[in-house]
């Protein structure tokens, strides 16, 4: 059964974070994606590890799942919707990303 899956634009994402909107970005790629470059702002929980981490999330702030395309972080963002987190999908993923990256 597919679940509805809430999609952000990184544009809009790029404003929440100017803003300083309490967010938590949450990026599923692997270490090594990491490395190579990521939002800063961002904090890294590989999609293998997440069920394990699931503690580290909090329930009351809104997540923005992130990944190198964007399909990674939608199943990602699909596994938390059926949890009951407020989660949205970073449409394109890193290779839609127009702002600053920290290596």
């Amino acid at each position: 059964m597919e679940t509805y899956v809430k999609e952000i634009m990184p544009e809009e994402v790029m404003e929440k974070l100017a803003k300083g909107e309490a967010i938590q970005l949450i990026d599923v790629r692997e270490v090594e994606e990491w490395h190579a470059g990521h939002i800063p702002q961002a904090k890294l929980i590989p999609l293998g590890t997440l069920p394990v981490r699931i503690d580290e999330l909090d329930k009351e702030t809104p997540i923005i799942m992130v990944c190198r395309s964007g399909a990674r972080s939608h199943r990602a963002t699909e596994y938390l919707t059926m949890l009951g987190f407020d989660a949205a999908n970073m449409v394109g993923g890193m290779l839609a990303w127009p702002g600053e990256i920290e290596r």
